[in-house]
């Protein structure tokens, strides 16, 4: 039996960061992909009734960014030291300010007043916290490529992660910030991520 299975949507969403961390550590897992139609069979079995869920040794643990840093630290991902971690935990959450921006708009069903909140999220949100993250990779990376203190750490993966979906509805954003342009290559590079990319599900977001 496997001490680590995660569920989620067959999709990327909020799993997506955690099946990249387990991608790099080269940690086998169970990848439980639910359909939507199959999702109310098992919503009663997810503490909070949502996913993603990561199952350890039999205990389920809810809230994607929550078990992201618990597998960082499980495979020496989440900062050699307290500083470093709350130098990730900064770029994390840096990024988790963006996400949360993006949620309304992505969401929206209206397809007109969509459009302008997505036109909106990209002219005015976007650069904003692009910027503010290509100053802490700055601050932090020691010249280097990664965000915190020149290795790769789970704010790499989640930064990489998060801009595929942004990319492929604006493929011109990044185009002002070539050190984040250049984290992204580098994340890309890393043989074991190669891999997964090459061989996971190709599914729309």
């Amino acid at each position: 039996m496997s001490r680590y299975k995660l569920y989620f949507f067959n999709g990327r969403g909020r799993a997506e960061v955690s099946r990249l961390i387990f991608a790099i550590a080269g940690q086998k897992y169970e990848d439980i992909r639910y359909e939507g139609s199959e999702w109310p069979s098992y919503k009663a079995e997810m503490p909070l009734r949502q996913m993603p869920v990561l199952e350890f040794e039999g205990t389920k643990l809810p809230q994607s960014l929550s078990i992201a840093r618990f597998l960082a630290k499980q495979f020496n991902l989440a900062g050699r030291d307290n500083f470093e971690q709350a130098k990730v935990d900064a770029v994390a959450d840096t990024i988790s300010d963006l996400l949360g921006k993006f949620i309304p708009p992505r969401f929206e069903k209206d397809k007109t007043k969509k459009q302008e909140l997505m036109k909106k999220f990209f002219d005015e949100k976007v650069p904003k916290h692009l910027q503010n993250l290509d100053v802490l990779g700055k601050l932090y990376g020691n010249d280097g490529p990664f965000f915190v203190d020149n290795h790769l750490t789970w704010a790499d993966l989640l930064f990489y992660d998060i801009l595929e979906t942004l990319l492929g509805i604006d493929e011109n954003c990044l185009n002002n910030y070539p050190w984040l342009k250049q984290n992204r290559a580098e994340v890309e590079k890393q043989p074991r991520i190669a891999e997964y990319l090459k061989s996971r599900p190709k599914t729309p977001h």
